[in-house]
This record gives C-alpha cells, structure tokens and sequence, in this order.
C-alpha cells in the first residue's frame, strides 16, 4: 500500500507542475487494467509472503505469475526512448523558459506546449512501469529468500539416526507393504474387463512395439557395428570420430527399445496409479543406466588408445563395472524418492531405506578413487602427469580429489541423521564426476573432428582449439551442475535474465548484446586495419620514394589510428555511454601520473619517434654504450640487434632522453682508421707514399675527400701512423680494416719495411744456477710472398669490441 501511495504522490506532482494535460497524461483503457490486475496481484502476493504458510509449489507458481507481470514492464519502461530523446532535444533547442514577468512569443509558447505535453505523454507509462518493475522484482526476491530458508532448513534437519535398531522393521514393514500394494493393484486391473476389452483391441499394436523393443535390444549393438562401418566410406577412417558415433547408436538404440516397451505397457493399460508413476521413471532410469555404461566403454577407448598408460586393461574394465554400479545406485536413490512421494512414509523409514544407498555409493567412490591412483603410483607416471598438468587440468584434478571426500563423508552424516544433507552431498558427486568425464570426452571427439578436417590428426589435441573447446563445454555445463547441487530451474531462469538485462560499471551497462555488438564490430575493424597496414607495406609504399625508415612509420601510424578508430566506432555501435566515467578517469589520471607514467612517457617517446623519425629500422645506433642496428620500433619501445645477433629492448623514453648515436642517419658515407708502426731507421716518406697507395687502391674508399695519411709520432717501439680515408658505406668499415692490413702486410714485405714488436730486457739474479742449453735457439726470418690484392665480398659482422671510440670510425 505504501508503494501505491508514492506512485499516487508522484502522479499528483506531475500534475502540478504543469507536465501536460490529465487526458494525455493517463494511461490507456488496456494498460490501465493491466495496471489493476497486477496491483491485484502485488496485494496477494504481499499478503502471502507476511503469512508464510503456502507450500513451495504454491511459492513457485505465484513467482512465475508475477515473473510474467515484471518482463512485461522491463519491456515497457524501455519503450519510445528515441522518441522521448527526441522531445527533449526539441524543448532545449527552445531554451529555457522566461522566469518572471517577462514572456515568450506566442507561437513558442505553443509549441513548448505541446511538445511537453507529447514529452509527458510518453513519460507517465514508463515512470508507471518503472514502479510496477521495481516492486515486481522486489516480491520476487522475497519469495526466494522464503523458498531458500526452507531448503537450507530442510537440508540441516538433522533427523532419526539410521542406525537404530528401533526403526529397522517399521522400515521393512513399510517397504513390504508398498511392493504389496503395487502388485494388488496391478492383479486388480489385470483382472479387469475393461482391460481385457482394451488389450483384445490393441494387442496387435502392443505385439509390434514389443518386437520392436526385442530387435533394438538384441541387434542394436550389431547394427551400430554395420552402421558405423557404412559412415567410415566417407572418410575420416583411424580418426576416432566414427567410433564415437557408433558408441551412441549403442545407447540410443536400446533405449529406444526400452521407450517402446513403455509405450506397450501403457497401451495395455494394466497399470494403476503407483505402476505408472513407477513406469514414467524407467526411460530416465534407463538413460542413466546406458550412459554411466557408455562413460565407461569411452574410458576404456581412451586407455586402448594411449596404449593403457595411466591405466591397465583389467583396472579400467574393474572401473567400468563400479560406473554401471554407481548408475544402479542412482537408480535406487530415485526409486527411494518416489517411494516417499507415494506412501508418505515417515522420516525414520526414509533413513533406514536410504542408508545403505548411501553408504554403497560412497564404497564405490572410494574403491574407483582407489583404482586410479593406485594405478598412476604403480607406473610411476603420476609424477610426469602432475608437472604437466597446468590450469584447466590441475583444477579439474582438484575438482575429483574435492568430490571423492565429500562422498567419503556422506556416510557419517547420514549416521548422525542427517540424511538429507548425505543425499545431497554424495549423488551429486557421483553426477559431477560423470559429468567431467563426458566433457573430457566430448572434448575429445570435437577435438577428433577439427584434427579431421583440419588434416592435423592427433595433434589437435593439444592445438588452441581444443582448450577452447573445453573452456565452452566447462562454462555451457555449469546450469546442469548447479541444477545437480540444487539450484532451482527459477534461479537459472533470474541469472539468465540478470545477465540478459546486463550489469552496470561506473554507471556503463554492460549486456551480452552490447558487448557482442562491440567484440564483432571492433574485430572488423581491427581486420580492416591490418589488410591496409598490408597494402601499404607490400603494394602502395614499395612504389614511392621513401626509405625504409619512413614506410614503416607511416605502416606502424597507421596501425594505431586504425585500431584507436576501431575501438570508438565499436564503442560508438554498441551504445556504451562514457559520459559517466569522466568522474572516474579523472580519478584515475591521478593514478596514472604517478604509477604509469613510465609507460606513459615511454608512449609519447614512441610517437615522437614514429614522426620525427630520428632514428629509423635499419640504422646502426649507440645508445648507452649498446650498439646495433634497429629491427623494429613499436609505441613502448624499440628492438635493436647488436652485433652480436642478440635482441635488446631500449624504452623509447632512453632514445628521447639520452644521447644517441646514429651512424647511417640520412646516408651510410662513414671514416675509418687504420693504425699502422713501422720501426725507427724506416724512410717515412716510402712508408707515407705505400700507405697512400693502399688507401686509393681500395674500392670502398672515396676519392673525394681523397683519402690521407698521418704521421702521428715517434712511439715507444715504432713510428705511428694513420690511415684516415672516407667509406661509401660505413658497414664495411671492419672489411676494409681487413682488406687494407694484408696489403699493408703484403707492400712492406716487397719494400722490406720491417713492422717492430715490443721488446724487453730480463735480468737474471742468480744466473749460475740455471742450465745452459746445448745448442742456441736458431732464429729464421720468412718473407711474405707477392700476393695479389684481393678485397671482400660482403661486409663482415662486427662486435662493439671491434670499434675504438676513440679511433675515428665515425661519420
């Protein structure tokens, strides 16, 4: 009542201000009763949910009708949103209205007017829905709240112990009388004319279904066979896939046998009230049944085909049988649960029938458990399995060990009494780890199809498709693991719309069709942007006049504008509104001075770099005491290769910031000198004229500025000289070093021009004690033989260590 008083409250105001017109102003005569029936049905379900005494299925029923109710408001209080954006934009293009005394002209007095009254017309039913949404959701939420406090309530009950002998023949009493009642009443109709009558007239049609049944059960596995054998002339023979098909025909075929005999009994028509509750359950019971078997022959496949190295034959054929087992258990589980729905048994009889379905499911939990570790250890291959394991495969593991306990400890739950708790803890692991197992095989078969096609084999199993595969079964499986654990089919339902209706972030909602509309248009556009950076690197560029430099300047620049353009026109497509987060960047921008700015500097420095290009890919640079040539220049940072043929990562803030040097910036023309001793008594002035001769003789040496040579002086062992001449190419400056030394070699062997070492003299403090050698050392002199001058092909790759600082091999 509070809620209608305030809906009333705002409409008055609307009013009063001056909004527009009553008549405009009100609903319509259909929207007005919808209105009235909803506030009917809000008052009803208020006055129940203070009561609290209706049943969960009455609870249930009442939030599908109100569920109905709040998805007809959340479409209605998203309607005419253009329209109204557009009315609003009309009035501020009027400005605002004049205050006082002073007036308008009469012509804009109208139209304001009219376009609020329009404005107000439109307004009113999405304010009315906006209400209506907000109390709709808000008893929806109540009745889950109440719906979730009984089921935790029920689930930690703790009631009569199993394990009481006291109970033990009520139980068996029970249990007698309800087989008891259930062949009485099938006797009963059997015996029935109007039976008779029915299966006289039916009988044929019952004889086909049970023929049918007979055919699939007993051949379905044989026709699999020859099935499968049809499909392998297709191809993808030795792939898997086939196998995988032909293993559900063999499920599927019997069950269909079993869904016929289902039919057939109901056709006779001998089943009372409790058969055919029982025979509604035995095609579920039987899907249960031929899938845990299935699991179990799919295991078996993956061993045979790893060659049995995590597990023998024999344990995997022994793990098979407790599959089939822990599907019988389940069997026996919902069994028990229809035979508390139909006797209504008491809570001790439902105990004691229970326990030991309990306590045998959770022995074949600890006995499969035991099978496979046992096995690993024995191999040895635990240890190779667990290092190899890495995320997706290590929570999986975690995920069985954590199920394998809590079946361990539904037994002595159960023995405390908690039954309910015990069921809900131990047939839902079971259903867990059945459920990882059929992922990891589907998985597998997926996996088996794109290796076929894909002509990858059995490599792709380990390919990025195949782990995305599985991250999509893992996130498409977990409704039918919450529903296993308890979740209601309503809370599935409410997530679902939740997420539907999207999720708000600084005041950005976030839905799954915005989101998507954002992913796909950005995806084109970043496509867009690479097959231009393609055009221009290989078609457009290569055909003009500029360097390398400067093409992958105008590549990398365009790069970035087409990504940045990407994203703003997928931000701009998917109607996210920004507006909002100006308060928060602005906040962050705080945050970013501080701790990013590193980044941020080394980000400017890459777009300084990009467009003023002092240095460019290909350069040879020194920047603090590391040499190379640059590879490549991104936004953060820039790749040089030493001569050493190693990568080095240089911010782009160093090269902004620091001083660099660039040996090939605008042209390759570079100096190189050659240091070279003759010894004193030498005629410099032949030595002066050789050294010249070698310099112009050298291919790679310009002639203007011609090369020179200087006497630098008078050394400790030799008189020094310098050859100082000008390369067309910088590059070579080490093969020239090289070619220019063996002709210097080569020219003063002819000239006999002797190249002096250092020498020494050693004094010796007790000569007498050493030994005289009984002959002297002979000396021999070798002459260089008259070689042509031969000079190299390619540049040759240079170290740092190479290249004196000091020694002029520069610009």
């Amino acid at each position: 009542m509070l809620r209608q008083v305030r809906l009333f409250l705002v409409l008055v105001i609307l009013s009063l201000v001056g909004l527009g017109s009553i008549a405009n102003a009100q609903l319509s005569d259909r929207q007005s009763e919808y209105y009235q029936t909803w506030i009917k049905t809000a008052n009803r379900a208020e006055a129940v949910i203070d009561v609290n005494r209706a049943s969960s299925a009455a609870l249930e029923n009442l939030r599908s009708e109100i569920n109905g109710y709040r998805d007809t408001f959340n479409k209605s209080r998203g309607e005419n949103t253009e329209r109204i954006e557009t009315l609003e934009g009309q009035l501020k293009a009027l400005g605002p209205k004049p205050e006082g005394d002073a007036t308008e002209p009469e012509d804009i007095a109208k139209l304001r007017a009219h376009l609020e009254n329009q404005l107000n017309s439109l307004r009113v039913p999405r304010i009315i829905s906006e209400e209506a949404y907000s109390r709709a959701a808000g008893l929806i939420s109540e009745i889950d709240q109440i719906i979730r406090n009984r089921q935790k309530k029920e689930l930690l009950e703790k009631g009569p112990s199993p394990i009481n002998p006291v109970y033990w023949a009520p139980a068996w009493v029970d249990v007698e009388s309800a087989a008891r009642s259930l062949f009485n009443e099938t006797v009963k109709n059997m015996k029935s004319d109007v039976v008779r009558e029915q299966f006289r007239e039916l009988w044929p049609a019952i004889f086909v279904l049970l023929a049918i049944a007979t055919v699939l059960l007993v051949f379905g596995k044989y026709w699999s066979e020859k099935g499968g054998d049809y499909l392998r002339r297709f191809g993808g023979a030795g792939s898997g896939v086939w196998t995988f098909v032909i293993s559900l025909l063999r499920i599927i075929l019997p069950w269909i046998g079993v869904l016929a005999v289902v039919v057939a009994l109901y056709l006779t028509d001998v089943l009372g009230l409790r058969g055919s509750l029982l025979v509604d359950e035995i095609p579920y019971w039987a899907a249960i049944l031929l899938f845990y078997d299935w699991i179990g022959r799919q295991i078996y496949l993956m061993g045979a085909a790893n060659n049995f190295k995590r597990l023998s034959a024999g344990k995997i054929m022994e793990l098979r049988v407790y599959l089939d087992l822990l599907a019988v258990m389940l069997i026996l589980h919902e069994l028990v649960l229809l035979f508390e729905q139909i006797e209504n048994i008491s809570d001790a009889t439902r105990a004691v029938v229970s326990f030991p379905i309990i306590v045998a499911t959770a022995l074949l939990l600890l006995r499969a458990r035991h099978i496979r570790t046992s096995d690993i250890q024995k191999d040895g291959s635990d240890q190779v399995i667990s290092t190899r394991a890495a995320g997706f495969s290590q929570l999986v593991e975690f995920l069985r060990r954590a199920l394998f306990m809590l079946g361990m400890a539904a037994p002595f739950l159960a023995i405390l009494g908690y039954t309910n708790a015990a069921e809900a803890i131990v047939f839902p692991a079971v259903k867990t780890l059945v459920l990882i197992a059929a992922l990891i095989i589907v998985q597998q078969f997926i996996s088996q199809i794109y290796g076929w096609l894909s002509g990858q084999g059995d490599g792709a199993g380990d390919s990025l498709f195949a782990v995305l595969v599985g991250f999509v079964l893992a996130i498409l499986a977990l409704p039918i693991l919450a529903v296993y654990w308890g979740a209601r089919e309503a809370d599935l339902l409410e997530a679902w719309s939740q997420l539907l209706q999207g999720f708000d972030i600084g005041g950005v909602t976030i839905s799954p069709s915005n989101f998507l509309t954002f992913v796909a248009v950005f995806v084109i556009g970043y496509a867009i942007t690479r097959l231009l950076q393609s055009g221009l690197r290989n078609s457009l560029l290569p055909k003009t006049s500029i360097d390398p430099g400067g093409q992958n300047a105008i590549v990398a620049g365009s790069g970035y504008v087409g990504i940045f353009l990407a994203a703003l026109v997928a931000i701009m497509v998917a109607g996210f509104d920004l507006s909002s987060l100006a308060i928060v960047a602005g906040a962050l921008s705080v945050g970013i001075g501080f701790g990013l700015q590193t980044i941020v500097s080394n980000f400017v420095s890459g777009i300084i770099l990009l467009v003023e290009r002092p240095i460019s890919k290909g350069d040879w640079i020194d920047v603090n005491g590391m040499m190379g040539y640059v590879r490549d220049i991104s936004v953060r940072s820039t790749r040089i290769e030493t001569f050493d043929r190693t990568d080095v990562i240089v911010p782009n803030s160093d090269l902004i910031s620091g001083v660099v040097t660039n040996y090939t910036r605008g042209n390759t023309i570079g100096r190189v000198i050659v240091p070279v001793g003759v010894a004193y008594g030498t005629d410099t002035r032949q030595v002066e004229e050789i050294l010249g001769e070698v310099a112009n003789t050298h291919p790679m040496v310009l002639a203007n500025p011609a090369p020179c040579v200087v006497f630098q002086g008078f050394g400790a062992d030799s008189l020094d000289f310098e050859i100082r001449a000008i390369l067309r190419d910088v590059n070579w400056v080490l093969s020239v070093k090289s070619d220019m030394n063996h002709e210097i070699n080569r020219r003063f062997a002819e000239a006999g021009i002797e190249i002096p070492f250092a020498q020494r003299d050693l004094w010796l403090r007790n000569p007498e004690v050493l030994h005289s050698p009984d002959s002297a050392a002979e000396t021999t002199a070798k002459t260089a033989q008259e070689r042509p001058q031969k000079t190299s092909s390619r540049p040759m790759d240079m170290q740092e260590s190479d290249l004196d600082p000091d020694g002029g091999d520069e610009l």
